[in-house]
């Protein structure tokens, strides 16, 4: 369960952008993503190459693709590198704010006519790819989660220890009252009898000054 709510904690700061486009001989495509600083990007690319002859698009394995990352407006390049037709990169913003992210293929020749059609999938994630920061995330929200947990215990038993306050107190309190109501209702009954017994004594009194 705690995993499973981890998992779509850090889905809620991944978005995912896939793209479709093509892109001529000696053509640049650029994109513009606005990031957060210390932000981790992943990019998936293929491209294929349209062949004349057979009117469709193929894999050619001496394509290249140039792949140019930097910082806008200051120009500071991240990634610059030349990589096969289906490739990664991967590049963690330092600075916030835009990142312009241009492709472009090895072809030399400008009156080369290839047209390539190329996918694009760019992941941008959350932080930086720490392990061990992320191992002691984790456990300090695991520590976390303990303390949670050991502090709803104990509220827990203290509700517990309450109610069996509560309870102790309630039996008292009838016990108590069961008490004095039997209480007073001897005393009635010993001041009835009392006053029965006076009344008979009072009457053999005064019976027998009559007879004297």
């Amino acid at each position: 369960m705690r995993l499973t709510l981890l998992s779509f904690l850090l889905c809620l700061f991944t978005s995912i952008n896939a793209l479709h486009f093509y892109l001529d001989a000696n053509q640049k495509r650029c994109f513009i993503e606005e990031l957060p600083s210390d932000t981790v990007v992943e990019g998936h690319y293929r491209a294929l190459e349209w062949s004349e002859s057979q009117q469709l698009y193929l894999e050619n394995e001496e394509l290249g693709i140039i792949v140019e990352v930097q910082e806008e407006p200051s120009g500071h390049v991240v990634v610059k590198t030349v990589g096969p037709l289906d490739g990664r990169f991967t590049f963690t913003s330092h600075e916030a704010g835009d990142h312009s992210i241009c492709l472009s293929t090895n072809h030399s020749s400008w009156f080369s006519h290839t047209h390539i059609r190329m996918n694009l999938d760019i992941v941008i994630g959350s932080t930086k790819p720490d392990v061990e920061k992320d191992r002691s995330h984790i456990s300090d929200l695991s520590s976390k989660i303990r303390d949670l947990n050991t502090k709803l215990e104990d509220i827990r038993r203290e509700q517990q220890y309450q109610r069996e306050r509560e309870a102790d107190y309630r039996d008292l309190s009838e016990t108590t009252n069961a008490r004095a109501v039997w209480y007073s209702v001897a005393q009635i009954v010993v001041l009835v009898a009392t006053c029965a017994w006076q009344m008979r004594h009072l009457k053999r009194f005064f019976e027998d000054r009559k007879m004297r």
